[in-house]
């Protein structure tokens, strides 16, 4: 497989669902469906010039710093860091394998500036980054992707508060609010009712969209760079009520 054969994003997204799926099946480890649930905001990201890289240069001063506080989803991302040139696509094939630097979580992985498997930590680390780039008069973006499943961490919450405080407007986070935790159904376990209402409460601006959707997901992150945003912002990206309906119903039967 070639993820340069096509510039179509749809495509793409394809193409990271099959190598998210041979890599899992061949290793027999890795989160598959944490993984499947996020890829078209994936390869919206880095494909669809939302974020500002160097693969040649990962340490590129001028880059936008991209957390990925639901690590547990890593897994979609190694396809797409190898075809763009972050490391060699073979280091595909040595996943889960002793020495490798892909693992089931990632770990120091160019490209991420931070991940996690322990949830909760991202907002946090992503909110002191985008801190730390106002008092150095950087105009780099931070980006941290979260769980919804996470968001039962009460660090999430604190981190929220501190940058709705600091009106940190290069701070965007996006939740993958695919209704799922590890044990099943979010809203079986500990509802989070709403998410959207919750973020603004806490003094962000919040934008919702379908994210399976890619012409939602770029229309989100048209205004990723607003000098004038004098809050942070979250996506909430959840699927289609019919999708997610269907989803629930499914695992409602195989319990």
């Amino acid at each position: 497989m070639n993820g340069k054969s096509s510039p179509n994003l749809e495509e793409r997204a394809r193409w990271v669902r099959r190598w998210a799926l041979e890599l899992c099946a061949a290793a027999g480890e890795g989160r598959l469906a944490s993984s499947l649930s996020w890829v078209e905001v994936a390869v919206c990201l880095f494909y669809g010039r939302v974020l500002r890289f160097d693969p040649a240069n990962p340490d590129w001063d001028g880059r936008d710093r991209f957390v990925l506080s639901k690590g547990q989803g890593a897994v979609c991302l190694y396809p797409i860091l190898a075809d763009l040139g972050f490391f060699s696509m073979d280091e595909l094939k040595k996943f889960c394998t002793p020495g490798s630097l892909l693992g089931p979580y990632g770990d120091s992985v160019p490209g991420i500036e931070a991940l996690w498997g322990s949830l909760g930590h991202g907002l946090g680390v992503a909110a002191g980054m985008a801190l730390a780039a106002r008092i150095d008069c950087k105009t780099h973006m931070t980006l941290a992707v979260l769980g919804d499943g996470e968001c039962y961490e009460g660090s999430v919450w604190e981190a929220a508060m501190f940058a709705a405080h600091h009106r940190l407007g290069n701070l965007m986070a996006l939740v993958d609010r695919n209704g799922l935790c590890m044990l099943g159904p979010t809203e079986q376990y500990l509802r989070l009712n709403s998410l959207e209402e919750k973020f603004r409460s806490f003094g962000w601006e919040v934008t919702v969209i379908d994210g399976h959707s890619i012409p939602s997901i770029l229309e989100a992150f048209q205004d990723f760079r607003n000098p004038a945003r004098g809050k942070p912002r979250v996506i909430i990206a959840t699927p289609s009520r019919v999708r997610a309906y269907r989803r629930l119903k499914r695992i409602r039967f195989a319990m």
